[in-house]
């Protein structure tokens, strides 16, 4: 007998082809089994290699990890690899055409309604060592088209594009005889998120601003004479704050007008349940913008807290049933009276229009991640009167913080909000098509505690603690609580909206959030830089208490909160000086850039740890509404197989 006669014959024997006799004789062996994955199981991401980066990452994780903080433990392995951040090299290779505000990839390939994916196909239980080559057939499901063939060693990765979403048997064949067949299809789910800044990642730029390691940038002088100079400078040919060379080092964002990133939490769950399921895909359709209420930004259009020259020019809810549609089109309906709620929410009284995708033509949400209602209760202006103590600078900053700094008025926001809730409620059913009996697809995401310290009751001492960046910041304990108090009353008004909407709600990470406020750090000499709250400044003696340059926005760090000294050393947000002065109208503007700068820029909101433990807390709900409808995960990732239990995606709290 040869020797490749020999080998047919034992792979006969796990094909289980030889007589009983001969069965007895011979020990069993593993039969042949097929393995699969999507290749690019986040469709969102143009370059198949960054998917892999994180579904690497999250195989790589202990099992514990991987089950319960998988999205907080990989951004902590990818922060210690990426110095700048992960996001940087990824957040313009993606489905999102930021010039015409569409979803659409660079290689033209069908995004919303995809026609195949790139599948990767192993054979297991072959004898690597015997050298033998393998035959890999496709024949496609459902249709009369041919499949493939390819020839090559039994050791090497096949790969295939599957139809969509009828798929296809694969089998594989050894010296003309059959010895593994499976039949592929794959599961494409459609995630999308709206919402506000804590939904679009604020505070969290791709790419955030670098700064130079000697030069200093000056802002004047302040009121009471004090003395603006000696800041960390951003690099580049600049000779002005605020010329065109200094805006062009600005941070940059998968949407700039948004202030959109991939660090965002609803964008870090999509992902995660992209990479958790060999035989899943998902299609992500992301919506969020920083600044948004249920209002301004759900029904109405906005803009965004960043000048660009193309802005959306549909609102949130019309974006969404625009990208059902695909090629489609979803054209405006006029609703002057549906979602105003008999004249109580006034700004949806007459003239609104929104586009509604035909049914027929309209792609099913699987998941709708939605964090709405901070700004519609005024919460960040009165954190602002928490924090400032010029309430002038809060009424030029306008739309940010706005004209609410009254408890009584957040009051009043939180009546509001209830019966904004019903028409956002109405919304997503009546024009984005989610069934009635399937509520619970919409996760609503709670807002974590900002300043609670490690006991969970005491919130964040008065002083100036992560903001010096400016005088007018100082922290007052007593006006925080208040703040805090109010927080806490928006949740449970969001935890009832939920249940009364049959919505899931996302609270789980907020205890995670304990110990973690905006005060956590340090403030003296030869602490980790990461955890150092003080904004570095140049003197006589150099820079104290560390160089900017070695700053890095996305190191691992106690508190998941952007201080104001932060947002200044992350998103560093400015203006151009023409800009400044024509919507403004300030003269003296240099000191207000500080202001635009640690507020515009993110503060008070959730770093990219922050945003990871959200998303974390995302992800286990999420799990267990999709168990609950049929798309659970079918097959675990191969490294991953023995550690995560099926069971393990059936709804953790």
């Amino acid at each position: 007998m040869s020797r490749t006669a020999a080998h047919l014959t034992v792979l006969l024997v796990l094909a289980g082809v030889l007589s009983s006799s001969g069965l007895a004789q011979v020990a069993p062996l593993p039969v042949p089994k097929i393995t699969w994955h999507v290749e690019n199981s986040f469709r969102f991401f143009s370059d198949a290699a960054d998917t892999e980066v994180h579904r690497a990452t999250f195989l790589a994780l202990p099992p514990e990890d991987q089950l319960q903080h998988p999205i907080l433990a990989a951004e902590q392995a990818l922060s210690a690899r990426h110095e700048n951040g992960w996001a940087e090299t990824m957040f313009r290779d993606t489905c999102w055409d930021a010039r015409n505000n569409r979803f659409d990839c660079k290689d033209g390939s069908d995004y919303i309604n995809p026609k195949s994916h790139r599948v990767a196909f192993k054979i297991g239980n072959v004898d690597e060592a015997a050298g033998l080559s393998c035959t890999w057939l496709t024949a496609p499901l459902g249709g009369e088209l041919r499949g493939d063939v390819v020839t090559q060693p039994c050791s090497e990765e096949a790969h295939f594009k599957i139809a969509y979403p009828a798929g296809a048997t694969v089998s594989v064949e050894i010296g003309g005889r059959e010895v593994a067949s499976e039949k592929v299809q794959v599961k494409d789910l459609l995630i999308v998120g709206m919402g506000d800044s804590f939904a679009s990642g604020e505070g969290n730029p791709d790419v955030p601003v670098r700064f130079s390691r000697d030069r200093t940038a000056d802002y004047g002088e302040r009121s009471g004479k004090v003395d603006l100079t000696g800041y960390p400078a951003r690099i580049g040919p600049w000779k002005t704050i605020g010329d065109k060379a200094f805006i062009q080092e600005n941070a940059r964002w998968s949407d700039q007008g948004c202030h959109r990133s991939l660090y965002s939490h609803q964008v870090r769950a999509a992902l995660q349940l992209s990479i958790e399921d060999d035989h899943r895909a998902v299609t992500y359709v992301g919506v969020a913008c920083s600044g948004s209420e249920v209002t301004f930004g759900l029904f109405l259009k906005y803009a965004g807290n960043e000048w660009v020259p193309n802005p959306s020019d549909m609102s949130q809810i019309s974006a969404i049933a625009s990208a059902q549609c695909d090629k489609n089109e979803a054209p405006y309906q006029d609703l002057p009276e549906a979602y105003h709620m008999d004249g109580t929410i006034p700004e949806l009284k007459g003239g609104l229009t929104l586009r509604k995708c035909d049914p027929i033509n309209s792609r099913s949400i699987d998941l709708m991640l939605v964090s709405v209602g901070g700004n519609d209760v005024g919460f960040s202006r009165l954190l602002a009167n928490a924090v400032l103590s010029d309430e002038s600078t809060l009424r030029k900053l306008g739309g940010w913080f706005g004209q609410v700094h009254s408890l009584d008025d957040a009051s009043i926001g939180l009546e509001a909000l209830i019966l904004r809730y019903k028409s956002l409620n109405r919304a997503i059913h009546y024009l984005l098509h989610i069934p009635w009996e399937q509520s619970d697809r919409v996760l609503l995401t709670a807002y974590p505690g900002l300043a609670l310290q490690g006991d969970g009751t005491s919130t964040c001492p008065d002083g100036v603690a992560g903001m010096d960046v400016l005088p007018d910041f100082a922290l007052s304990e007593q006006k925080l609580r208040v703040g805090t108090w109010i927080a806490d009353k928006l949740n449970t008004s969001m935890k009832g909206a939920a249940e009364h909407y049959q919505w899931t709600f996302v609270d789980g990470h907020r205890r995670d959030f304990v110990g973690r406020g905006i005060c956590a750090g340090t403030t003296y000499d030869g602490a980790d830089i990461a955890d150092d709250l003080r904004l570095p400044r140049k003197t006589e003696q150099g820079w104290r208490p560390f160089n900017p340059a070695d700053f890095k926005a996305y190191a691992s760090r106690q508190r998941w909160f952007r201080t104001p000294n932060d947002a200044f050393m992350t998103g560093n947000f400015h203006v151009a000086a023409s800009l400044l002065q024509k919507v403004l109208k300030l003269d003296a503007f240099a000191w207000f850039q500080l202001v635009l700068a640690a507020t515009y820029s993110g503060a008070f909101h959730p770093t990219a740890e922050g945003q990871a433990a959200i998303a974390d807390a995302v992800v286990h709900q999420a799990r267990g509404v999709l168990a609950k409808y049929g798309q659970g995960p079918e097959q675990q990732p191969q490294a991953a197989q023995g550690s995560i239990t099926p069971t393990s995606a059936t709804g953790l709290q």
